[in-house]
This record gives structure tokens, C-alpha cells and sequence, in this order.
């Protein structure tokens, strides 16, 4: 392919910028043109790589930075253990027995929950203490140990205290299950 100079109607070599005759400038022709807009596109497709790359990184980060803080930041035990007593005093008073009901739950520092148990239409001075402990206590520790639903607590290593009191609400005996009890 040849150029043709606009002076002197010789014909030039398609890569000349100047006639070789006359040595006026040559028209731009449409190769010089592309030259550029070939740039151009790879300068596009470069940018536009990066904003994938970037968009891609971003989402990463994201979900790495979400994760991170759902493990690292979950509530205390002790909210948790709050939250539960709440919710389960919205179900109490509770008749476990006969003899015995649940009045509430009480969320202490240190994971530590306490149940509120009245003995009812019973006096402190009609309870044997020794009987108590010989028949309801190794019950109570058997249900920590196995019962799923405390798992939370053997999980998170929770002393349990179980809080009696007499039908005048008068103190008659605890029972503290400590975590190396159950473990």
C-alpha cells in the first residue's frame, strides 16, 4: 500500500511521513490512526482488570473481616447466660414436683446460674438436710451430666447453684455444681 502526496501526486511508502520527492508532509491515513486506538484499548483492558482484581479483593476482605469478627467478638458467656435467664423467667414460676417449684433463674458473675427452687407447703423445720442431699442432689448432678439442654453450660465450664428456700421463702440448702463435678 502506498501514500499519496497531496503536493506532488508522488507515491510514497505507507510508513513515510514526508514525500520523498517533494518533501511536504503526508496525510494521515487511517494505519497511523489505529496505532493509537490499539494502545488505547489494551490501556482499557488493563484498566479494567484491575478494578476486577480489585472488586474481587474487596469481597475477600470483606468476608475474611466478617467471619473474624463473628468468631472473635461473640458475646461474653456471661450475656449469654443473661439472656437465658431472662428468657427462661418468662416461663416461671414452674411446678417441678409436688413438693418443689421453680421461682426463677438468676444469671451471677463469673458464669455462674442459679436456680430458685420453694419447697412448697413445706417449713425449713420439716426438711432433713441429710435426706435432701442423699436422694435429690445426685439427681441434679446427673442431669447436668447428661442432658442436652445443658449443654451450654458444660461447654463453657458453668457453675450451677440450686437455691432452696421453705414456703416463708426462709433459706434451707444450696447446691453448687462446679464445673469439675460434671466434667
Amino acid at each position: 500500500m502506498k501514500k499519496k502526496c497531496s503536493n506532488c501526486q508522488a507515491e510514497n511508502d505507507i510508513n513515510s511521513k514526508y514525500c520523498s520527492v517533494c518533501g511536504f508532509q503526508l496525510p494521515i491515513t487511517d494505519n497511523d490512526n489505529l496505532k493509537p486506538e490499539v494502545e488505547d484499548l489494551k490501556a482499557k483492558k488493563t484498566k479494567r482488570k484491575f478494578d476486577i482484581k480489585t472488586f474481587i479483593g474487596f469481597i475477600i476482605g470483606f468476608a475474611i473481616m466478617f467471619f473474624v469478627k463473628q468468631s472473635l467478638f461473640k458475646p461474653s458467656i456471661d450475656k449469654q447466660l443473661a439472656e437465658f435467664a431472662n428468657e427462661f423467667n418468662k416461663t416461671c414460676p414452674v411446678n417441678i414436683d409436688e413438693y418443689t417449684t421453680l421461682k426463677n433463674v438468676v444469671a451471677l458473675p463469673n458464669k455462674t446460674i442459679q436456680y430458685n427452687y420453694v419447697l412448697v407447703g413445706i417449713e425449713k423445720a420439716d426438711v432433713k438436710i441429710d435426706t435432701l442431699k442423699k436422694y435429690i442432689f445426685p439427681g441434679i448432678l446427673q442431669n447436668v451430666k447428661t442432658n442436652p439442654g445443658m449443654k451450654l453450660f458444660r461447654d463453657n465450664k458453668v457453675t450451677l447453684n440450686y437455691y432452696y428456700s421453705d414456703k416463708n421463702g426462709e433459706y434451707v440448702t444450696e447446691y453448687i455444681v462446679k464445673p469439675e463435678m460434671y466434667e
